[in-house]
């Protein structure tokens, strides 16, 4: 029965075990493991991260004061910070990545009819990455400047629902032009990205592959036209070009043509060149397409915000990547949680209402179908401007 549960192994209840136990097997994660199997320690590490735990001191504070409570999460072991600080630094954080595609994999089910404000029916992704400070004395293999490390989470987001399809963690020093080079174009499909991606060999992958890209010009681009076709200027388009690469070598590395549209955002009197490969859409839409790369920019500042990934409980590239993969793992669970209970208040609200709940004994749903609870959706925290660079 639910109500004989805690709130947490209700959450719990909705990971796939044996796909986890898979992920396990396949890297030997509890090879000579006597206890605090790997189970423990993503109960154990979601824990921290659903109850904002910043510290492994603190979380091991928090779970002994709860006793016998402890049996009822799945935590069967003692606990202890060594324990926690030694499954961080040698358990191979692959297992957690891989787990974190399979419920990627099964939010992106759940969310495949979610609308974004666009009517376009091919799926839309928005590529960037986001920079985590950290010191460089205390993580060394961190590299990024002479005196500063960090790391990078390249993420590649799914505008419908805003699930992660494709993150990678780097250092620091790894330029993000790089990950073009590690992600499938989807046939049909289109990627937005900033000028920071602009490298036209890599962008012609996307013309072989039957994708379409949108991405911002840089101002030292050297592009010819070739004819130019009608705008309303009323929309801010000012001008709808064919044009080609005026450059020899980049020429040889993208032989075709591009579409170069001219857009000017009269909120904040900016001027923007967009490339693309697309010939067919409005010149509107393609702008409209570009502004909906800000859901990775919104997806980066809530994990920021709402999940602990930047106080870390070890020091190790092993230590950072597992709490980072787990951070995923709970937001994607979480969104799937709000779908299957078809709940309408917003991630964050269900977030809150679970960090404070999470020993109850009530079933999930009644805790979050309250009538009592007072949903804010308007989180003005996270607004940003659309064409706001």
């Amino acid at each position: 029965m639910e109500g004989n549960k805690t709130i947490f192994s209700q959450i719990m209840d909705f990971l796939p075990c044996y796909t986890f136990d898979k992920c396990v097997e396949r890297y030997q994660g509890n090879a000579r493991v006597r206890s605090f199997s790997c189970l423990e320690h993503f109960y154990l590490m979601s824990f921290a991260q659903l109850t904002c735990r910043d510290s492994l001191r603190d979380t091991i504070t928090c779970l002994q004061a709860m006793g016998p409570k402890l049996y009822h999460m799945g935590l069967k072991s003692g606990i202890y910070k060594s324990t926690i600080a030694d499954a961080n630094e040698n358990r191979d954080w692959r297992i957690y990545a891989d787990f974190a595609q399979v419920l990627i994999s099964e939010a992106r089910k759940l969310y495949d009819g979610e609308q974004f404000g666009l009517d376009l029916q091919e799926t839309l992704y928005a590529l960037d990455s986001t920079t985590i400070d950290l010191c460089l004395k205390l993580f060394p293999w961190a590299h990024f400047r002479k005196s500063k490390g960090a790391v990078k989470v390249h993420t590649l987001l799914d505008i419908r629902g805003a699930i992660p399809s494709f993150i990678r963690i780097t250092d620091g020093s790894i330029h993000d032009v790089n990950i073009l080079d590690e992600i499938i174009p989807e046939a049909g499909s289109f990627y937005v990205m900033d000028r920071g991606y602009l490298d036209f060999a890599r962008l012609y992958r996307f013309v072989c592959y039957c994708a379409f890209y949108v991405i911002r010009a840089k101002t030292n681009t050297n592009l010819r036209r070739l004819y130019s076709l009608p705008v309303d200027k009323s929309t801010g388009i000012q001008c709808d070009q064919i044009v080609a690469l005026s450059n020899f070598y980049a020429a040889k590395d993208y032989p075709d043509k591009i579409r170069r549209i001219r857009y000017w955002d009269k909120e904040t009197d900016k001027r923007f060149v967009f490339l693309t490969n697309n010939f067919n859409l409005p010149a509107l839409t393609i702008a409209k397409i570009y502004k909906c790369r800000w859901h990775v920019e919104l997806f980066f500042k809530w994990i920021k915000q709402h999940l602990h990934i930047k106080a870390f409980f070890g020091t190790s590239e092993n230590a950072v990547k597992v709490q980072i993969w787990i951070a995923i793992c709970i937001y994607v669970l979480i969104a799937i949680i709000k779908k299957k209970l078809k709940l309408e208040m917003s991630l964050y609200t269900i977030l809150q209402i679970l960090s404070i709940s999470i020993f109850e004994k009530v079933p999930i749903l009644q805790l979050l179908s309250q009538e009592n609870i007072h949903i804010d959706n308007n989180d003005n925290s996270i607004q940003l401007n659309l064409f706001d660079l």
